[in-house]
């Protein structure tokens, strides 16, 4: 999940346009649709998770991996790849397209993994699933599941959205650039519309669309819209998070703090901190 750092106006990149998805994905089940929608087509991270990748080698453990956004490039770079998630559709998506590289999906809880393995060289946790595990004792349990399944030496690396800057289109305030994807003749549409700060958390809310396209009078897809069926809200809460209280409860379960890197925002997207930390 990321959200767009632009806002509307006539330098924000995109503004106007959509993605389309390769027809071989088209039968793909709403929840991929909105996942590859909302989360696959970022690319800004992959750099980072490849020169870790390099630097540790594997096998590497992804959790959160969803459909495979960042766990496919690193085993199409030749990387052994365990990906775990809790969503069964998004791994099985993840295992359709995976049919010539080395991926296994696993679908569990992180806080409660349990491999019966402990020779990774490297885990990650893209796009702040760390902010996703309940409050510190949920991301303790994950420090303690992630270490144990890491060799000696071996380097785990989180994502954090610490910057994300309030706004509520509701009060008036301009929005990002929704995104946008079409499937055949449907647009799928996915608009932020709030980001609220409390004080143990982050709200990020999206309004879901689908706008069905009209055919031209020879039947072909057009792209005019049609009918539009509002699909409601998506609600994220994300836990409010630092590197330093990510480091210090690290440290709390034998993992030693590293520099921290950093994906940097761009005109599409926020950034992110990516902590470092050593087994």
């Amino acid at each position: 999940m990321v959200i767009g750092a632009a806002r509307d106006g006539p330098h924000a990149p995109g503004a106007g346009a959509h993605r389309h998805l390769p027809r071989e994905r088209t039968a793909a089940p709403a929840t991929v649709l909105w996942h590859e929608l909302e989360c696959g087509f970022y690319r800004a991270d992959l750099a980072l998770w490849r020169e870790l990748a390099d630097r540790e080698g594997g096998p590497i453990l992804d959790v959160g991996a969803g459909a495979g956004r960042v766990s496919l490039v690193l085993a199409e770079a030749g990387y052994r790849v365990v990906a775990v998630d809790v969503d069964e559709t998004l791994l099985g998506a993840l295992a359709e397209r995976a049919t010539a590289v080395e991926v296994q999906t696993v679908c569990a809880d992180a806080r409660a993994l349990a491999l019966g393995r402990s020779d990774f060289g490297l885990c990650i946790v893209p796009m702040q699933t760390i902010q996703l595990l309940g409050g510190s004792p949920g991301r303790l349990a994950f420090l303690r599941a992630a270490r144990a399944h890491l060799r000696r030496g071996g380097a785990l690396a989180c994502a954090i959205a610490s910057a994300l800057e309030p706004f509520d289109c509701a009060r008036g305030d301009p929005a990002p650039v929704p995104d946008s994807m079409r499937v055949g003749g449907v647009l799928y549409v996915s608009s932020p519309t709030r980001v609220k700060l409390r004080r143990g958390s982050l709200l990020i809310e999206r309004e879901r669309l689908l706008v069905f396209l009209r055919r031209d009078t020879r039947g072909a897809e057009g792209g005019s819209a049609g009918y539009v069926e509002a699909l409601g809200r998506s609600v994220i809460e994300l836990d409010r998070l630092s590197p330093a209280q990510l480091q210090r409860e690290a440290s709390e379960v034998g993992l030693r703090p590293e520099p921290t890197r950093r994906v940097p925002a761009s005109e599409e997207h926020t950034g992110s901190a990516v902590v470092m930390l050593r087994a």
